[in-house]
């Protein structure tokens, strides 16, 4: 009888605690539809700041590096770390395929030319060009929008530095 006692008292106060963070988080919410969605309803939660030239920095824009300038700095060593991301699907020895082909000597190797791959018809298709450096950059940035259509998963890298380093590298994998 004691315990039964005991484990109202628990669950009393644990109902009680629940319905006053209920209360509290109605009478102080800042509004929106819960659960991170905001409508055009919501409270403005911080305030603006007006600085002394706003139009100045606007008028500041960032130049792009060019990708070559990026790859001529790029680190072997940390795109062997990047290699990580890669090494789930492929493999750097020669002829030894994975669920992707294998990357030996990939750099300026044609596109779609690993005997015994089942490439998808989009690569097959581009059996014409060679993976350099630049291709490989836009495949390696998004494989889907290089060509839609392939079989790889892989949902790209978005750093160009990730992307030079990893490039770096496998040029230096059967050279």
């Amino acid at each position: 009888m004691k315990t039964t006692k005991i484990s109202a008292a628990l669950i009393g106060t644990l109902l009680i605690l629940l319905l006053g963070n209920w209360v509290a988080g109605s009478l102080y919410s800042l509004g929106g539809g819960g659960h991170g969605a905001h409508g055009d309803d919501h409270a403005a939660t911080g305030y603006v700041i007006a600085t002394a030239d706003e139009d100045a920095a606007e008028e500041v824009e960032e130049e792009a590096v060019p990708f070559s300038e990026i790859l001529a700095a790029a680190d072997p060593e940390k795109g062997a770390k990047a290699w990580s991301k890669c090494k789930a699907c492929h493999k750097l020895e020669d002829g030894a395929n994975g669920t992707g082909p294998h990357l030996y000597g990939l750099i300026d190797r044609p596109i779609a030319s690993v005997d015994g791959f089942g490439y998808s018809d989009v690569l097959a298709g581009m059996s014409g060009d060679a993976w350099t450096t630049d291709a490989l950059n836009e495949w390696l940035l998004n494989p889907k929008a290089f060509a839609p259509g392939n079989k790889m998963t892989f949902k790209g890298m978005k750093k160009d530095t990730e992307r030079a380093n990893l490039i770096a590298y496998l040029a230096t994998i059967g050279g």
